[in-house]
């Protein structure tokens, strides 16, 4: 089967092109994570997405820059860190001033929570008891009205949200009046999220995939019937995962600083209709399995957040 017939990029709400594979930044080593993007880049990624909480982000820009790639050539990505969500055009400037350049193609809320800092630390605040120093009375609203303002601004090209859940997006609905362009979540076949893809969907937001490849509590790449399915095809368990998201219109975000992983991880292939049913099916059979869910003291609105959902 052909690579090509998976496509390379999706069209945002903007009307702007976005790569259907980015290189994920997430848990990538200081130390490594410059020479992983200057590699990925000089082989042909042309979308990084990186956050202010990674810690990475100067090695991200030196990457960037160590790569001879042109800056307006590459789509790169960024996040608004939840204690910054007071005061969205400084977290903002402290990204693009780490990365070095001077505008983003996209910037989301990390997370729909703001954390208030305290002498516990200026980015993972605890309370003396040790739980999240959270502010449950922060209206999410008035961080979006400080993303529309950046959008107009012209300092970032598109603005989205990231672990956003419908019972959020409804909410933020009532105020906004830029509709994000991308909702990145954790995706893949254990937790494929199918209410939030149509939902999003209709409203003409793009899902973006992280953790497409599970993790050491989600063995996607260890499961009999995604290897069955590779096999079938001739590809790696890991190609299929990352097909399945492209398949179905869904940016996927692997992350790796392993040279050999990154070239591997931007090949998709044309999945067959089958192929994208059993994979779809996965978690309904028993397998779901959510990864990625910090102590913010609430299930942000997703009903799996504490384990899966038993449906009748």
């Amino acid at each position: 089967m052909s690579s090509a017939a998976a496509p390379t990029h999706f069209t945002l709400n903007t009307g702007a092109k976005i790569p259907a594979a980015g290189l994920g930044t997430w848990k990538s080593e200081p130390g490594e994570v410059r020479s992983a993007v200057a590699f990925a880049l000089k082989n042909g990624y042309r979308h990084i997405d990186a956050a202010l909480i990674y810690g990475n982000e100067n090695e991200v820009g030196q990457g960037i820059k160590d790569s001879g790639v042109p800056r307006e050539e590459i789509f790169i990505t960024s996040k608004l860190w939840n204690t910054h969500q007071p005061n969205a055009a400084e977290g903002l400037k402290k990204t693009i001033d780490a990365l070095g350049t001077d505008y983003l193609d996209l910037y989301l809320i990390h997370w729909p929570v703001r954390l208030v800092p305290n002498e516990s630390s200026d980015l993972l605040p605890v309370n003396p008891d040790g739980s999240r120093s959270v502010d449950p009375s922060w209206d999410q609203s008035e961080t979006w009205r400080q993303m529309e303002e950046l959008y107009k601004s012209g300092k970032v090209k598109a603005i989205g949200v990231a672990n956003w859940s419908i019972p959020y997006l409804e909410k933020l609905k009532k105020t906004w009046t830029v509709v994000p362009a991308v909702n990145q979540v954790e995706l893949h076949p254990f937790l494929p999220q199918h209410e939030l893809k149509k939902y999003c969907e209709d409203l003409g937001i793009l899902l973006e995939a992280y953790s497409p490849l599970g993790s050491t509590g989600a063995p996607l790449m260890t499961d009999p019937e995604i290897q069955a399915i590779a096999s079938k095809n001739g590809v790696s368990a890991a190609t299929i995962l990352i097909s399945y998201h492209v398949n179905k219109g869904v940016v996927v975000l692997p992350k790796s600083v392993s040279e050999k992983r990154i070239l591997s991880n931007k090949e998709a292939i044309k999945l067959s209709p089958e192929d994208i049913e059993v994979l779809d099916g996965l978690a309904a059979k028993g397998k779901a399995k959510r990864i990625n869910t910090p102590l913010w003291g609430n299930d942000l609105g997703f009903e799996d957040w504490y384990g899966p959902v038993q449906k009748n």
